[in-house]
């Protein structure tokens, strides 16, 4: 009975003393991420801000579309822009060059003698000579119209980088450009002030809304709120025209935009002056 005692005694000290722990069920979960490698076959001097993958170069994106797109073949495509219903004939020739490749790979083959015709059946036609270059050539065009048809007809991935800028420009890099660029403009107005406005007397403002390339180019001029007047809506567009092309992008504005859009309000005044606001 003793013994009874002290080892129901023991047990229940043990049971006492353990302690129940939860397992956390994350600790054997796989924590690590899949990583999406591809090749592409062009590269940017600028690396991406949000990447979508990993490559052997940097690629930043542009092009012109919007969707989430990749070239589906490392082949170069031709210099040659088709558009439409075009692509039938591409195929078709593809399917042409084939049947014609395999017509002179077959005229290789050491087994492979002309049958004697029967007597009721025509002569035979005079086969081609096989032209290696040619064969080779032919391979060639191919590679390259599948290239053209693979890619869909994109020259680029996505749309250009745009960014748009008004009366609020508050990042540094685009505030100190728009200023050097209104002031380069109202200089060029000044001295190009419409004869026609200041003899008759015409004054006025209006809205424009100028975007330009990464390398100073114009891309385009809309006028967003005409003049009322004609010639100062043409003489503001001939000003901002004449003052091109202005100055390249930064390094810090290309990481960010390809194409700026600037909108600004000019005002020919009764002093005859060009005065850009916001």
């Amino acid at each position: 009975m003793a013994l009874a005692m002290l080892a129901s005694a023991a047990l229940h000290g043990m049971l006492l003393s353990t302690q129940i722990v939860h397992i956390n069920p994350r600790l054997f979960e796989d924590t690590s991420v899949p990583m999406e490698v591809v090749l592409v076959n062009a590269r940017s001097a600028e690396s991406p801000l949000n990447p979508d993958a990993l490559a052997q170069v940097n690629l930043a994106g542009g092009g012109n579309t919007d969707e989430d797109r990749r070239l589906k073949s490392p082949l170069p495509a031709s210099s040659e822009t088709r558009i439409g219903s075009e692509e039938r004939m591409l195929q078709a020739r593809v399917a042409e060059l084939e049947q014609q490749a395999r017509t002179l790979l077959s005229q290789l083959q050491p087994d492979a003698q002309l049958q004697e015709p029967p007597v009721a059946a025509p002569p035979a036609p005079v086969q081609p000579v096989i032209d290696s270059s040619q064969l080779n050539q032919q391979a060639r065009e191919m590679a390259q119209l599948q290239a053209r048809i693979s890619q869909q007809w994109d020259d680029y991935q996505k749309r250009p980088k745009r960014a748009f800028v008004g009366a609020n420009v508050k990042e540094y890099a685009f505030a100190r450009y728009v200023e050097d660029w209104v002031a380069k403009v109202e200089r060029i107005g000044n001295v190009n002030y419409p004869e026609a406005a200041r003899r008759q007397g015409i004054y006025g403002s209006l809205k424009l809304t100028v975007s330009i390339h990464a390398d100073g180019r114009i891309e385009k001029i809309e006028i967003d709120r005409p003049s009322g007047s004609k010639i100062l809506d043409a003489a503001a567009v001939r000003i901002v025209e004449l003052a091109a092309p202005y100055a390249a992008f930064p390094d810090d504005m290309r990481r960010k935009a390809d194409i700026l859009s600037i909108t600004r309000t000019w005002t020919f005044t009764r002093s005859d002056q060009l005065i850009g606001t916001d």
